[in-house]
């Protein structure tokens, strides 16, 4: 089959690209052909399709008040985006449109022109778009289902995207255009990566397509193998942004004596975090080691006692977690989203309640008062936990499936 991978970014931004990448390597080790449609950038990866991505969006900077409406209206559909994905169509003659993330840059055009060139379209679920204005169901770091059904509305009301009425109206336009166009029901089959996520969307009604949970999965190449040792300190890596929970981190480790912690990563609340280290004194047990990769990252997690993930938002499935369990490592997270579906509480390590300090301290202090045998055993029970979860074989094996099924169907 020839497939054409679609999402916004053509750069490693985040877990929906390590999902996007991974999926385009997982294909074409299976023998297909992979094409691929995103947005331009100076940071992208080589890609022969360049030529048909659409041009990068800038909704910030010095922009007339022209070009800033162009912008806006350009947000909820890009008939841009509906040309060059049209073209490259036509060229390419796809089997299969499987898209990640693409609202407010690609938009819904795209969709409307796979169904144009009678293309089935399979849509993976990276974030909370589908159903809320500003994608992660926070109105100021509080959990909020205000607009689940449809009151889009209310975003504006709240203000709860990016502290700016105007980008809450236009993010309440976008969902209230793709909802009253029928958008979701355009698509022929979501892939949620999490039950927490299929059952939003259920909820929701926006579709009646089938809505299929399938795990993330880990790179075909994964060791799956207790590595490294058994660290004195604790390891947060990722984005450091708000609904990470990094700050509720900060104020655990203040509960926990003589347990060093290392923050890896950068992001908006790097400043934030700083002076939260600074406010309670643990300069001295908690370091900020900016962005890592490749054998750099992997060494500070091979070496840690534990990995936490102290999300605070309806996480997707948190490839942290994922990747640790697979190095053997115990992972600490919050009942947060699709988090608690990976870990097995007591035995790959443990779970509390969102933005809960003395929780979350006691969760940390349970793994580092573990026996070393306690330790080895829920070491190995990671591994084994995180083979049979997010094993690549078994994924795009399925994967498969569920492509031939739409194919034969559209035929």
């Amino acid at each position: 089959m020839k497939i054409l991978l679609v999402n916004k970014y053509f750069n490693m931004h985040g877990g929906s690209e390590t999902y996007f990448f991974g999926l385009a390597d997982l294909l074409r080790q299976a023998g297909h052909e992979v094409i691929s449609f995103a947005m331009q950038d100076e940071k992208n990866l080589p890609c022969e399709q360049s030529a048909y991505f659409v041009s990068n969006v800038e909704f910030n900077g010095e922009l007339t008040a022209t070009q800033k409406l162009k912008a806006a209206f350009r947000m909820v559909y890009s008939f841009e985006a509906k040309k060059k994905i049209s073209a490259l169509i036509e060229k390419e003659k796809p089997d299969i449109i499987h898209i990640n993330l693409f609202h407010r840059v690609l938009t819904a055009s795209i969709v409307d022109a796979a169904k144009k060139h009678g293309i089935p379209v399979v849509f993976t679920m990276h974030d909370l778009n589908c159903v809320c204005p500003n994608h992660v169901m926070l109105d100021h770091g509080k959990i909020c289902e205000a607009c689940l059904h449809g009151n889009y509305w209310n975003c504006v009301k709240r203000v709860c995207f990016k502290d700016s009425r105007a980008k809450c109206l236009m993010a309440a336009i976008e969902s209230d255009f793709n909802k009253r166009s029928g958008l979701y029901r355009k698509i022929d089959l979501f892939i949620t990566p999490s039950e927490c996520y299929k059952n939003k969307l259920e909820a929701s009604g926006l579709t009646k397509s089938p809505i299929v949970h399938m795990k993330n999965f880990l790179p075909a190449d994964t060791r799956y193998a207790v590595q490294g040792k058994r660290g004195d300190y604790v390891l947060y890596y990722g984005r450091l942004s708000a609904e990470k929970g990094i700050l509720t981190l900060v104020r655990a480790m203040e509960k926990l004596e003589n347990i060093p912690l290392i923050i890896v990563g950068t992001g908006p609340e790097e400043d934030a975090i700083r002076a939260e280290i600074e406010a309670h004194h643990l300069n001295q047990r908690v370091t900020m080691v900016g962005f890592q990769s490749g054998e750099n990252l992997w060494q500070y997690v091979r070496n840690c006692a534990c990995v936490v993930v102290p999300s605070e938002w309806y996480e997707a499935s948190g490839y942290t977690a994922c990747e640790a369990q697979a190095m053997g490592k115990p992972v600490v997270a919050t009942n947060a989203g699709g988090l608690p579906e990976n870990i097995v509480d007591g035995e790959t390590g443990f779970i509390s309640p969102m933005k809960d300090e003395a929780a979350l301290a006691d969760a940390i202090g349970r793994v580092m008062r573990l026996s070393d045998e306690e330790y080895q055993r829920m070491a190995e029970k990671s591994v084994a936990n995180a083979k049979k979860l997010f094993d690549a074989s078994g994924y795009v094996a399925k994967l498969l499936v569920l492509y031939a099924n739409l194919k034969r169907r559209g035929n």
